[in-house]
């Protein structure tokens, strides 16, 4: 394969990089620079404050959400320049962390299934980052089953009344507008009874409750529906193929994390290129040099697997079920690079201050909030199934509530 730019390429590259040289909030760069998966360092500025004024830079001059219609605020580029732009954004690029899910989950959501009325309101917006949007699908009694999901929408005139739960929302104290997938017939099997809205999130009866984590940070939600009422006129597709809407959202949810999952690979070069093990530098022993050839190809394919999702979606496909890969990849492997990081450190791996410990804390941080990555999203057996089924075609595995009315299921209660 030729990696090399063509010459529209390479003159593009040269636009993007001159823009970022003069536009970029270089006080942050240092700060940014040091932040550790999950927890987002801006020196002191607010993160959320930052995060939008980049965004809005970027969406000013034609660079936010590069591969939209210009229509819906976006540049109408090509995968390549896509591509391009997050190598030369580079450390700035933790600044969108904020937008992941509304610009990779609910905008091409929005895209498929929302009226053209909608589709012109909201998603400029969204990709100026003036309006921020979360995913309102998990619950606390379906587990890994999005599918088992209990939340009532009820037709009521022309609005639904929504009543239920939601958890490990991510974002959803910042957001202004999240996509809800709902329960509208429980009379039939699982998968057909279910419906897709959006809503505004300061809607009357919505408690958003933050949930504190193991790293100290509160990036998940318990959201709450108490008679929540959302116009029809807000639903996503059709009255009860809530599954089929939501397999846009998931395919893409899987590219947009599987693709920005850190998977701690160049952190671990640059620690072991400084720590001493047994008198010598570590990248100097063999047993560590293995390890990192192991996971550098890895991360190479990682990266490679992305490209060609990108590649897909220029010829007009949508993400299928291969980007499970990546997912399932890159979460396991930001946990190995993690553990064998703070094996790496011996005691000082109990360290959590950046200014102390080695590799400014990086492997901690990643090792706290590393099983998250491998639940949310698609858990590592749910995308296993997946890829093994969608992917691969193997048979089916068996699922003893298979074309059950919900109402019948056994709960267990």
């Amino acid at each position: 394969m030729n990696f090399n730019d063509t010459p529209a390429e390479a003159a593009f590259r040269a636009e993007v990089r001159a823009w970022i040289d003069a536009n970029a909030p270089r006080h942050l760069h240092d700060a940014l620079a040091s932040s550790t998966f999950g927890g987002l360092n801006t020196g002191g500025e607010d993160p959320i404050t930052a995060a939008k004024a980049w965004q809005k830079k970027k969406a000013e001059a034609g660079y936010a959400c590069l591969l939209w219609p210009t229509e819906y605020g976006g540049r109408g580029a090509s995968p390549i320049e896509s591509v391009i732009w997050g190598q030369e954004e580079g450390v700035y690029g933790k600044l969108g962390g904020l937008f992941i899910i509304g610009q990779g989950m609910c905008g091409p959501t929005l895209m498929a299934y929302a009226s053209e009325e909608h589709k012109r309101r909201y998603l400029p917006k969204l990709a100026s980052g003036e309006e921020v949007w979360c995913q309102l699908f998990s619950e606390p009694h379906g587990g890994s089953d999005l599918a088992g999901l209990r939340t009532r929408a009820e037709k009521d005139g022309d609005d639904w009344v929504i009543n239920g739960q939601k958890i490990w929302t991510s974002g959803a104290q910042h957001s202004d507008y999240g996509i809800l997938i709902t329960r509208t017939d429980p009379t039939v099997a699982k998968h057909k009874g279910l419906t897709m809205f959006f809503l505004d999130m300061r809607s009357p009866g919505v408690d958003i409750r933050p949930i504190k984590q193991v790293n100290g940070q509160s990036g998940f939600n318990e959201v709450y529906f108490d008679n929540v009422r959302i116009p029809d006129a807000q639903r996503l597709g059709g009255v009860g193929e809530g599954w089929r809407v939501s397999l846009t959202t998931l395919m893409n949810e899987r590219m947009a994390i599987g693709g920005g999952i850190p998977t701690g690979v160049p952190e671990l070069l640059d620690l072991v290129r400084e720590l001493a093990v047994q008198g010598g530098a570590a990248i100097e022993d063999a047993a560590v040099r293995s390890k990192l050839a192991d996971w550098y190809a890895k991360a190479a394919g990682l990266r490679n697997t992305a490209s060609r999702a990108i590649s897909a979606l220029s010829k007009g496909d949508i993400p299928g079920p291969e980007n499970s890969i990546g997912k399932l990849v890159a979460g396991g492997l930001m946990q190995d690079v993690a553990k064998f990081g703070m094996d790496l450190q011996g005691f000082g791996a109990v360290l959590t201050d950046p200014t102390v410990a080695e590799g400014a804390a990086r492997f901690q941080a990643m090792l706290l909030r590393s099983p998250a990555v491998r639940i949310e999203g698609g858990t590592d057996q749910v995308l296993r199934n997946i890829i093994g089924e969608r992917v691969l075609g193997l048979p089916d595995d068996m699922r003893a509530d298979k074309g059950l009315p919900f109402n019948e299921i056994p709960t267990g209660n």
